[in-house]
């Protein structure tokens, strides 16, 4: 018999007190779960409870849950017998870091975590409650999906979800932590929100499972391979962290929540430094080699400029050949654009453009400044590229980069050609300074390209054709793509030395703080699709 079942074939408490112990009972016994196999089961899995998430989440002892007693009130295929409290979602707020930060976590020994009527309400009311006090949001994800028995009921639910979701893009951070199964409508909760993390070998994501892709196209996969962590944080891009283990999963999300503002109307929290702000980076001179055509680590670098090396990196292993990060520079969060010459030369494709278009979005929402770094020889050339649209994709970050108001700073430090230089943030479409290393390369194209094209019949006639090319090539070089061409004609505020990049930054960044935008008046732009 269960505690509520005894209040309820009890006579009335003759005191508050004896009230006050069957209440802690009750919680205590909804708190722990509807029976210890079930908790074992999910321990089994290598999946922590509701709880004990919850617990990793947020500061201890901080957390308050709303609508604990809550039950659903459908029946029919045996719902009317088995209503459990909470309706298998934990709802409430806590502190992370100090900071107050709303969420919901999928309980799934209760229905399997399954979404419905009530279970909805629950997450409703704290999504709006979360805009309300314009705090984040974060969302543990383990459940089933919608709850089959209650229909069309646990449809309009998620119908809910994702109605409020947009309302708060922007808003507020919406971070998704995938934990467990996600699958069929509810998976676009979490692609509308602004970070998902994924654990691997408990997390799926995918809108049609396994079995109904063998019976429609009869491919044969798993879970894991159609959905997986790693899928989604290599080939689609769905997920921006993917992790072991829970523990070290729900970390980086208490360290991501640092980086961010508590919403869109607040600056993000800046932190005490001791890395001094007019630390010298000589070391960057031996990092990057001054040839454009040899490779090198860009992450190397931005561990040398930002805040004791430390930094996140978003979509770490999706479109490798940008690397988008946040990072603080002297105690404030910024976000970091920057080509990787060591993948892809570091070229522009669809998949790079894409994530570095809703990077900057992101941190244009939450008042985070922008620092690009640039080493871009272009766009990646070949069929496959423009059939899927690269200029649509190129387009969204031309369009991200032009249509975002927060402080913006770009540095050259080496190459930068075409239309791919000015897609980065180049002084022509909006930066508020631009600096270059004494290495930078800005033109139209490569020496040698340009050259080929400019002085072609000159060549083609030539008695010997290598020898006017490399002439014309040093010629070409020394008039139009020499460190200062770009300095002299205004596009680049000034050429700076290597190792004063981060002293330049910090008060470039300093003084750009109080920066304030004009925004034209209008419902919303068409973002390039």
């Amino acid at each position: 018999m269960t505690i509520l079942d005894e209040l309820t074939t009890s006579p009335p408490a003759p005191d508050l007190r004896r009230a006050t112990d069957e209440l802690r009972r009750l919680k205590d016994e909804v708190s722990r779960g509807p029976d210890p196999a079930a908790t074992r089961r999910q321990h089994e899995k290598n999946k922590l409870t509701v709880h004990e998430r919850l617990e990793l989440l947020f500061d201890e002892g901080t957390f308050t849950e709303i609508e604990p007693l809550r039950r659903h009130r459908a029946t029919g295929f045996g719902l009317e017998d088995r209503k459990p409290h909470g309706d298998g979602v934990v709802t409430g707020w806590g502190r992370v870091h100090g900071r107050t930060v709303f969420a919901y976590a999928h309980d799934f020994r209760v229905f399997a975590g399954a979404l419905g009527e009530a279970h909805a309400a629950k997450v409703h009311k704290v999504m709006d409650l979360a805009a309300s006090a314009g705090a984040p949001l974060v969302s543990l994800n383990d459940g089933a999906g919608a709850r089959i028995q209650e229909g069309v009921t646990a449809l309009a639910g998620y119908g809910g979800i994702f109605r409020r979701n947009v309302a708060s893009s922007g808003v507020i951070p919406q971070i998704s932590v995938m934990l467990g199964p996600c699958a069929g409508g509810a998976a676009y909760s979490p692609a509308l929100t602004d970070f998902v993390f994924m654990v691997r070998g408990t997390a799926q994501m995918f809108i049609t499972g396994p079995d109904v892709v063998q019976a429609v196209t009869g491919e044969k996969i798993t879970h894991d391979g159609l959905g997986g962590a790693d899928v989604h944080a290599t080939a689609s891009g769905v997920s921006h962290f993917a992790h072991d283990e829970e523990d070290g999963c729900l970390e980086d999300v208490r360290f991501l929540l640092s980086l961010l503002p508590a919403n869109n109307r607040e600056l993000p929290p800046v932190v005490p430094c001791e890395d001094p702000a007019d630390r010298a980076t000589g070391r960057l001179a031996d990092l990057v080699p001054a040839d454009p055509g040899r490779s090198y680590d860009i992450r190397e670098v931005i561990e040398e400029v930002v805040d004791d090396g430390e930094y996140l990196e978003v979509h770490e292993t999706w479109a490798g050949n940008v690397v988008c990060a946040l990072a603080r520079l002297d105690g404030h969060p910024v976000g970091i654009v920057a080509n990787q010459p060591a993948r892809l030369a570091g070229v522009l494709d669809i998949h790079a453009s894409e994530k570095a278009a809703r990077f900057v979005s992101t941190c244009d929402a939450f008042n985070i400044p922008l620092v690009t770094l640039v080493d871009v020889p272009g766009f990646l050339p070949g069929v496959d590229q423009e059939h899927n649209g690269i200029i649509r994709h190129g387009a969204k970050l031309l369009y991200a980069y032009c249509n975002a108001t927060v402080p913006r700073i770009s540095l050259v430090l080496r190459k930068a050609y075409g239309g791919a230089y000015i897609v980065m943030d180049s002084r022509s479409i909006g930066a508020d300074l631009s600096f270059a290393w004494p290495t930078n390369e800005i033109a139209v194209m490569g020496a040698e390209g340009a050259a080929n094209v400019v002085f072609r019949r000159e060549i083609a006639a030539a008695d010997d054709p290598e020898a006017l090319r490399a002439q014309r090539i040093k010629e070409y070089k020394a008039e139009l793509m020499h460190p200062y061409y770009a300095a002299e004609r205004g596009l680049v505020d000034d050429v700076i030395d290597p190792g004063d990049t981060r002293r330049v930054l910090i008060r470039s960044l300093a003084m750009l703080r109080t920066k304030r935008a004009e925004v034209p008046e209008r419902k919303h732009g068409n973002v390039p699709t």
